[in-house]
């Protein structure tokens, strides 16, 4: 029976819930009449019995019973460990911020521009 269970290689986009995983898989369609490869990215909740994943690793997940609302997966194995990079924020410069969120100048290059003609107001005097 364990043949025919359904297998998905995907990776780990979080791991904030206790026991649970949310893993990303990739799915590649043809489309029919444009003759396009479409990529779609579908996330399932996987049960991880162990805590042991983490964000950023490949995982395979096994089709299981219903495990709760949403968990009808569970972690098989862990294929690759992920690389996450946590930066603390003393290591954060002023350059690295301005370039996340540049200053907004748009105030600047508008220039004021009134109307030539009378406007309203000055016609009903």
């Amino acid at each position: 029976m364990e043949g025919k269970r359904k297998t998905r290689l995907g990776h780990v986009v979080s791991d904030r819930m206790d026991k649970t995983v949310v893993v990303a898989v990739e799915i590649s369609k043809h489309h029919p009449l444009y003759k396009k490869t479409i990529k779609k990215v579908v996330k399932y909740k996987a049960h991880d019995e162990k805590n042991e994943c983490r964000v950023g690793d490949e995982v395979r997940i096994v089709e299981t019973r219903p495990l709760s609302r949403e968990k009808r997966w569970r972690v098989a194995e862990i294929i690759t460990k992920g690389e996450v990079v946590e930066i603390s924020p003393e290591e954060i410069t002023q350059e690295e911020l301005a370039r996340v969120k540049p200053e907004k100048k748009v105030k600047e290059e508008v220039a004021e521009v009134k109307p030539e003609g009378k406007t309203k107001e000055e016609t009903s005097d």
